[in-house]
């Protein structure tokens, strides 16, 4: 089964590196205990182009379930702007980390690699 990254974008001004530094950190806690709902990792990001999240999930059906429309409505009233939300399902992934290859979550035994 793939995996599902979800990355979330508010049209927002960037953000002094204190001040996501002081939201990610204080936002922390609620994405920690997403892990038994199928949240692998968030990357919490602030650029040029915004503020926002990359969520990495073990599957599409898990980020469904936490990007309900409720949900929508909560960040828009957080932040002041309605998130934009793009879906990718990831069937590859190379885990500089672990030293592998995976396809669909599993490694990939390989002559090549």
């Amino acid at each position: 089964m793939a995996q599902c990254v979800v990355i979330v974008q508010f049209d927002l001004p960037k953000r002094t590196e204190e001040q996501a530094i002081k939201g990610g950190v204080g936002t922390a806690p609620i994405y920690r205990n997403l892990a038994t709902r199928g949240l692998i990792r968030k990357d919490y990001l602030n650029g040029e182009a915004g503020t926002g999240g990359v969520y990495l999930w073990e599957s599409r059906e898990a980020a469904e379930a936490w990007f309900t429309e409720a949900k929508m409505a909560e960040l828009t009233g957080r932040f002041g702007a309605r998130p934009r939300l793009t879906w990718y399902d990831t069937h590859v992934t190379v885990d500089n980390l672990k030293g592998e290859t995976r396809v669909n979550q599993s490694p990939l035994i390989s002559a090549a690699e």
